[in-house]
């Protein structure tokens, strides 16, 4: 198979017509399943997907990256992805996203595979996928409807469950649609519908009772969800007036967070190579080596273009990042693109506010990246600290960075506690810092550095200077 790479021509910004015109095959995509019997592959029934998608701009392996990103969606959700192609156009068409003379070209592609779904790299519109679906004649997806059956087929808890519908009935609202006699109720006339007394008038279609149903679930999801962020800000609120600092670990999905999380807390969580395998998120207590306690928490992974549904629902879980302390951004080094992947995650975390907060960047996976790739992510992110998860090389640089990031105490004091009030001894552990300790027939002089509200309760066991 020939493969050449056509760039733009950039005097007049015109396309290579040859590039245009081409569909072009994406290699090493298909997984078809081998050396398996029949009955064991339809014990399995997984769909056959082909994979299409349109490259507008970038180069030709930001395109293959794109699509290799899909087939790993795809994989996830249960697919097996049999060819993947990919059309240069300086945009998707309005009609049926691929170019209308390619469409013919993808059907024939469908029918010589066997497959049974289309799987689209981008969001189409309605009329995009009830035109594409008519031609191609097989079930169309775009790259939203398969992650939002990702995320249905991970969420767990009642909170994720609840934002995952929430976010599907958003994006099935504006394509309903139906054919024929399903589509009204409507009896009008003398009789019309042959429903006799009580049918005829107005009525309402189906699509519209449809459209209404829809409206009231999301409705009534909004409220759920609402009274549920209202229990996560009373736990946060609890957290902050502790004085213990948090931590949110943020990152791509499948870049290893949550084998971060176990490795620096013994945390325990699901850990697969699969992508959103973790929606709902995870808080721990762990203590720094100087002492310091603080949480810290395993959120969502993110994706390029991620359905903006999806942060719209999962606002109240994203916001985790928001009001933490420092941001625990963790990167795959064995990823073609982690570059793009570090972009794609800092853009949904300034969506929700959290751009502000202090981060640190962990690039992980470094037992399984090149060492040209690591020497360029370090000249990239030079205060970035390189680790693995899995092997457990440099977790303590990642200790040591967390606890120098990490926000400090703000007030000094001198005190006198007595033997007694060991509670508070421990609390100040817990809590802030112990910078010297001495200990005195009326009890243990410590020179400690904590926060106003233990401060506020210490302040009669200060000892005048």
């Amino acid at each position: 198979m020939r493969t050449e790479l056509f760039e733009p021509d950039v005097t007049t910004g015109e396309l290579e017509l040859e590039e245009r015109h081409s569909l072009r095959r994406v290699a090493g995509l298909s997984t078809e399943l081998t050396d398996i019997t029949e009955v064991e592959y339809r014990q399995l029934r997984l769909e056959r997907v082909v994979l299409v998608g349109v490259w507008t701009e970038g180069s030709v392996s930001d395109a293959e990256n794109s699509l290799a990103e899909l087939a790993a969606l795809a994989e996830t959700a249960g697919s097996e992805v049999l060819e993947g192609l990919i059309q240069r156009r300086g945009r998707p068409d309005s009609a049926t996203f691929i170019g209308r003379g390619k469409v013919d070209e993808l059907r024939d592609v469908v029918i010589a595979t066997g497959a049974d779904t289309v799987i689209c790299d981008g969001e189409l519109s309605p009329s995009q996928l009830r035109n594409l679906e008519k031609q191609v004649k097989v079930k169309v997806v775009d790259r939203t409807a398969l992650i939002l059956d990702i995320f249905a087929q991970h969420a767990k808890s009642k909170e994720g469950k609840a934002q995952v519908e929430l976010a599907q009935l958003q994006y099935l609202l504006p394509r309903l649609r139906g054919w024929g006699e399903s589509l009204s109720r409507q009896g009008g006339g003398a009789g019309g519908s042959g429903g006799g007394v009580g049918t005829r008038g107005p009525g309402e279609t189906k699509i519209e009772t449809d459209r209404r149903r829809i409206n009231q679930r999301i409705s009534k999801l909004r409220r759920e969800i609402k009274a549920m962020r209202t229990a996560r800000q009373t736990k946060r609120s609890k957290r902050s007036s502790s004085g213990v600092p948090g931590v949110a670990i943020a990152g791509y999905t499948n870049a290893g967070k949550s084998s971060l999380l176990n490795r620096l807390t013994s945390a325990g969580v699901l850990v697969e190579d699969a992508l959103f395998a973790t929606l709902d998120p995870t808080t721990r207590r762990t203590a720094a080596e100087d002492g310091r306690v603080f949480t810290i928490s395993d959120t969502v992974g993110f994706v390029r273009h991620l359905p903006h549904q999806i942060v719209e629902a999962f606002r109240s879980t994203l916001e985790e990042v928001a009001y933490a302390d420092l941001v625990l951004h963790v990167v795959d080094g064995a990823h073609p693109d982690p570059e793009g992947q570090v972009a794609a995650v800092r853009e949904v975390l300034s969506e929700v506010g959290a751009d502000r907060i202090p981060e640190l960047l962990v690039i992980n996976k470094v037992d399984a990246a090149d060492e040209e790739t690591i020497l360029r992510l370090k000249r990239a992110w030079p205060d970035a600290v390189f680790a693995s998860a899995r092997s457990g090389q440099g977790i303590p640089e990642v200790h040591a960075a967390i606890a120098q990031r990490l926000p400090r105490p703000a007030v000094d004091l001198r005190i006198l506690l007595p033997y007694d009030r060991g509670d508070l001894v421990a609390r100040i552990h817990r809590q802030g810092q112990v910078l010297d300790t001495r200990h005195t027939d009326e009890g243990s002089e410590l020179r400690v550095r904590v926060g106003e509200h233990l401060a506020a309760d210490l302040e009669q066991f200060v000892v005048p200077r």
